[in-house]
């Protein structure tokens, strides 16, 4: 019981420090996500096997599954962060276009 509550103990410091700096951002690091997923592999390591082994396969596994999503993701935010300036560029290209008729409103040609 022990050697569980050890690795329970971890695995919320893991999870803990891990959200602190969680942020979507185009900076190509996965780190939030692999520190997140080691510690959760390795409390379901950990739980599943009840053996240090099994938390350390489990941590390793969950690792990997972290830095893959992690960089999955900074991928997504590198495109969404593109389209958005793609999207500002165009507004700015072609909203200087429009007159404001009679009625106050501004129509756009």
């Amino acid at each position: 019981m022990k050697r569980l509550a050890k690795i329970a103990a971890a695995a919320a410091i893991a999870l803990g420090a891990g959200t602190i700096s969680a942020s979507a951002a185009c900076n190509n690091d996965a780190s939030t996500e692999t520190v997140l997923g080691a510690g959760s592999g390795a409390l379901v390591g950990g739980l599943a096997s009840h053996s240090i082994v099994g938390a350390a396969v489990g941590g390793v596994a969950g690792g990997l599954i972290g830095n893959s999503i992690g960089h999955s993701n900074n991928r997504a935010d590198c495109r969404r962060a593109a389209r958005a300036q793609e999207r500002r560029e165009y507004r700015r290209d072609t909203r200087d276009d429009y007159y404001i008729g009679r009625d106050g409103r501004r129509h756009y040609y």
